[in-house]
Formats: C-alpha cells, sequence, structure tokens
C-alpha cells in the first residue's frame, strides 16, 4: 500500500517500535527488511537484549530516546485475566514520560476494532466506544491514559491483522478450521482486514501526515471469513448454529482513505499476506 507523498519531503526519521517481539512487530522487521521504508530508521525495542532496544516499559528505568524520534507503541497483553490486561494501561504513563524527554514528535497508540461496539455499517472514529469483550475494554483503558498534552498522538485501531489473527494465523499442519455460520451469509462472518507488509508501507506516509487523535487502520472492502479461507486453501467447514455469532463487525476506512492510497482488499489479496505471515510468524 503506497501512501501519498504529504508535504515537503523530510530528513531520517528515528521510529522506535515498541514490542518488537510481538507478532505486528515481527511482521513490520520482516517486512522493513524486505524493503525498507523510505525515509524512516526503526530502532526495535523489546524486554530482551536481542533488540535494538532493551525496554521493559513497567520496571526499567527511564530509556534515552533519540531526540525528536516517533514512537509506535505496539507492546501489549493481548491475553489473560483482567488483571493481567491492566498492564496494557499501566504502560502508558511511563511511556508518556520518556516520550516527553526525548521530544518526540509523535507517538501512535497501538488499538484495536475491539474497542467499538460491532457494526455492520462500519465503526466510525468518532462513535462512541462500547467493548463487548475484555481485550477491548482494556485498550481502551489505556486510550484513556493517552493525555498527551502539547505531544502530537494518535490512537491507530487496527482491523485484524492477515496472519497474525486468530482465524489466518499459525496453527498445526492439516488442521481442520470450524467457522460460525451466519444465517443468511454463505460467508460467515464479516471483518475488516489488513495485511503486515501493506502496513509497513502505509506508516512511512502516516508519520509524515497531519492525523486526527483516532485512526481507524484496515483496507477496504470487509471480507467474509469464509471467502478468506477458501482463497488460502486452509482446511474448513461450518460448524453448528451459534447464537453468539458476530455476524459483521467492520470499521470506516474514510479518514485514512482521505490520507493514503488505499488498495482494495480482496480474499486473495488477504489471504497472500496472511500466507506471508504465517511463514515469518512460525
Amino acid at each position: 500500500c503506497i501512501g501519498r507523498k504529504l508535504g515537503v519531503t523530510l530528513g531520517v526519521v528515528d521510529i522506535i517500535v515498541t514490542g518488537a517481539g510481538g507478532k505486528l512487530g515481527r511482521l513490520l522487521r520482516a517486512a522493513w527488511l524486505e524493503n525498507p521504508p523510505s525515509g524512516l530508521r526503526p530502532i526495535w525495542s523489546g524486554r530482551s537484549e536481542e533488540f535494538d532496544l532493551a525496554w521493559d516499559i513497567l520496571a526499567d528505568p527511564t530509556p534515552d530516546l533519540p531526540k525528536g524520534a516517533v514512537v509506535l507503541h505496539l507492546a501489549g497483553l493481548v491475553r489473560g485475566p483482567g488483571t493481567v490486561l491492566q498492564r496494557n494501561a499501566a504502560m502508558v504513563p511511563p511511556l508518556l514520560r520518556t516520550c516527553r524527554k526525548a521530544a518526540v514528535r509523535r507517538l501512535f497508540l497501538a488499538s484495536t476494532a475491539s474497542v467499538y461496539a460491532p457494526d455492520p455499517n462500519g465503526a466510525r472514529e468518532e462513535d462512541a466506544p462500547a467493548p463487548p469483550g475484555a481485550y477491548g475494554a482494556a485498550k481502551l483503558a489505556a486510550e484513556a491514559m493517552l493525555d498527551a498534552g502539547d505531544m502530537a498522538a494518535t490512537i491507530l485501531r487496527f482491523g485484524n491483522i492477515a496472519g497474525a489473527d486468530a482465524l489466518l494465523g499459525p496453527r498445526p499442519p492439516g488442521e481442520e478450521i470450524v467457522l460460525d455460520p451466519v444465517p443468511g451469509h454463505s460467508g460467515g462472518p464479516l471483518r475488516s482486514w489488513i495485511g503486515g507488509r501493506t502496513l509497513a508501507g502505509l506508516l512511512p506516509a502516516l508519520v509524515r501526515a497531519d492525523l486526527p487523535r483516532i485512526l481507524n487502520v484496515a483496507c477496504d472492502p470487509p471480507l467474509a471469513m469464509g471467502d478468506l479461507l477458501a482463497a488460502s486453501g486452509l482446511r474448513w467447514r461450518y460448524g453448528p448454529p451459534n447464537p453468539d455469532v458476530v455476524p459483521a463487525a467492520v470499521l470506516s476506512t474514510r479518514r485514512l482513505a482521505a490520507l493514503v492510497d488505499l488498495p482494495k482488499a480482496s480474499p486473495e489479496s488477504i489471504a497472500a499476506e496472511a500466507a506471508w505471515a504465517r511463514g515469518v510468524l512460525q
């Protein structure tokens, strides 16, 4: 996904990526090794010495970041009891202290479409959040901690990351996937998707854009899970009716499409992104 040229050309910008050992961090790292990001110098941060910056945000002293850098905060927890998920919010104050000390030019805080109530018409950034689950509630609590003051900060609410998600991610060879049927919809549940390589191509443009405080990040149109499984060549079948199935939970990408040239999503393109991601993550 190639962003438009936005504003004047800037020099090389350091971008510190926290959570570099997580799924999305690993995908961005692999994508930028294949195609280095124009005008960005990635600095990978995680809790071990294997990364450029070894930093446990909840335990370590405030590190010295390069002055005027951009920070992409991916570190966080996806699963666990509420007391564990609360760490997502607990990371934000020490993160802000570090960013202010380094006069960071912009902080990107990774969040999720799960902060919205399921919306078949496309949840918009201005819609009131209503997370249906614990993970969305934890991410919304982290968003609420983002009192950035004069520092530029943008919350990125991601759709499903192809190949890093529960549907298309790594699984044992030959495992059959059981999909909840949706009455009246042949393809099953509908969701918004984006691939790791597509996201990696977007970020250089977003670093230079005049951004709102909240930005949904996904490609359009939303795609049905069954169509993606079929395009991926994975073994799957429909399970029995599930009264708790969410037929559609999709994002409006109007704001994002006004900033960058978004490619159209198709079952084939997202399946290809997912296959690449599984190769990186396995």
